[in-house]
């Protein structure tokens, strides 16, 4: 059974922190200490020096603040999107600390199935947060992780549809992706496509940039060189929609070709009111992580025993909604 949270519960969404481009290991609570009895959870994210995930640590080290005498909290990170090998070493490395349980994001949807299926076989309870992991390789792997995240494909037709919506049939658009061995960016595709072929917009060319801004730049620039007249460029997630803006600037396009985004970080939410954004979603990043800790402590606590998905809000974020 999937249980939908409302986004009621997100009356307060914690500060931006500032990025970090080093992979970071560090356990947040100061109380930790050799015998400590108190569960604890290791939070692994993929980059750090994406904006979504610094929010995300602050997120839990707040939950974990106000909750420190329930859990420890160790948070890690890795250098960069396809960093793979090294979050499945943090995973190894979470283990062998003796961690309770983990709250990964994966980086990738396929790769950190088998490295997760040791973690449960020793005894660990993991969640799976933002970018769901391949049901087929869990299945073969004969394991199952539960997710606690967002519909990524409905987050991204909401801001699909709200983009039509400013243009005409017929029109021409780009998509720029994230990794596209990561289900998060398959979903995210499929909804900025499900938006388009509604409307009757043309899609001229839809690339990985994986998630990474500076590749955004430039393949962006690219598509607006080889395709002129296109009217937007759907990006996947906000740093590629930064690489994008930068892209249009320098075509001399600005207010030509409109840009959106996903994830609402902070810098994308002042380029919509700069107006130099249309849209983005917001999963509640700074919140993501609390509910996957708060569902590994109601596994660890044995308050369920139904490991189940549990789906987050997403909602569209406007120049009108901010």
């Amino acid at each position: 059974m999937r249980h939908v949270l409302l986004t009621s519960l997100f009356a307060a969404v914690f500060a931006v922190a500032g990025c970090s481009s080093k992979s970071d290991t560090a356990t947040t609570d100061p109380k930790a200490s050799e015998g400590d009895a108190r569960p604890k959870v290791a939070l692994i994210m993929k980059s750090l020096a994406n904006e979504f995930f610094s929010t995300m640590a602050e997120g839990a080290k707040s939950h974990q603040g106000e909750h420190a005498d329930e859990y420890e909290l160790i948070v890690n990170g890795i250098k960069d999107e396809r960093d793979l090998s090294r979050q499945v070493a943090l995973v190894d490395e979470m283990v062998a600390a003796g961690a309770d349980a983990i709250v990964i994001a994966p980086a990738d949807s396929k790769a950190l199935v088998p490295a997760l299926r040791k973690a449960i076989n020793k005894g660990v309870v993991v969640i799976n947060i933002d970018n769901q992991l391949d049901a087929d390789v869990l299945a073969s792997e004969e394991v199952a992780i539960p997710f606690v995240g967002p519909d990524n494909k409905a987050g991204a037709k909401k801001v699909g549809d709200y983009l039509a919506g400013k243009l005409s049939s017929g029109d021409k658009v780009a998509i720029l992706e994230g990794i596209r061995t990561s289900f998060n960016a398959q979903q995210r595709l499929a909804g900025f496509e499900s938006a388009m072929q509604a409307a009757g917009i043309e899609i001229v060319s839809s690339q990985s940039a994986e998630w990474e801004m500076a590749k955004a730049n430039s393949i962006a620039a690219s598509i607006l060189s080889e395709h002129p007249d296109i009217k937007a460029i759907l990006a996947a997630n906000d740093s590629m929609a930064l690489g994008a803006i930068a892209a249009v600037k320098s075509a001399g396009k600005a207010g030509d070709v409109l840009v959106v985004g996903f994830d609402n970080i902070s810098a994308v939410q002042q380029a919509i009111r700069d107006g130099k954004i249309l849209a983005t979603a917001d999963q509640y990043g700074g919140q993501l992580a609390v509910f996957g800790i708060e569902t590994a402590l109601q596994l660890i606590n044995g308050e369920t025993d139904d490991p189940s998905d549990v789906e987050t809000p997403v909602d569209l974020v406007t120049a009108e909604t901010l």
